[in-house]
């Protein structure tokens, strides 16, 4: 009898592989960096997301990131510390964490950027025209369907 899936596991087979090659290396570049600091990916995502972000609730970088509260804190801690993050309270709700970069924090955030901006250009530059919308529809695919209204209202800065 003939699997008649084989093939399609086959070739998710090749792109999970593929995934985790790609993965290793797009924050490879990052890692190499933060590792001048102390920082590890953590760092990198939430630097990230507060820079790209200017005066994120952290609940909402909370449910951004999918991590605990303690896992956040000893992160956020360290980036607050060395001057990358500050925290203000809220306008209304002075409970409320509002966080936002500082120069040097805009300055990480940047440099790493950069690095995997690098090498995504130069892998779409291997690749056909289309090859970016392509890309872009299979990575946002690849988001949970509940989720993906938001990962679109956050990733769609103007």
């Amino acid at each position: 009898m003939v699997d008649e899936g084989a093939e399609s596991r086959d070739s998710a087979v090749d792109l999970i592989e593929l995934l985790f090659f790609a993965y290793r290396d797009f924050t490879g570049d990052p890692d190499e960096v933060l590792a001048e600091y102390g920082f590890g990916r953590a760092h990198h995502r939430v630097l990230h997301f507060v820079t790209r972000n200017p005066g994120l609730r952290v609940s909402d970088l909370l449910s951004i990131l999918r991590i605990t509260k303690q896992s956040l804190a000893r992160v956020l801690k360290q980036l607050v510390e060395e001057d990358f993050i500050v925290q203000r309270p809220g306008p209304q709700d002075r409970r409320e964490r509002l966080l936002y970069p500082t120069e040097r924090g805009r300055e990480l955030a940047g440099r790493l950027t950069d690095l995997q901006a690098l090498r995504i250009r130069r892998a779409l530059e291997a690749m056909p025209e289309d090859a970016r919308d392509v890309a872009r529809q299979f990575l946002f695919h690849m988001i949970d369907a509940d989720q993906r209204a938001g990962v679109a209202s956050l990733i769609d800065h103007g």
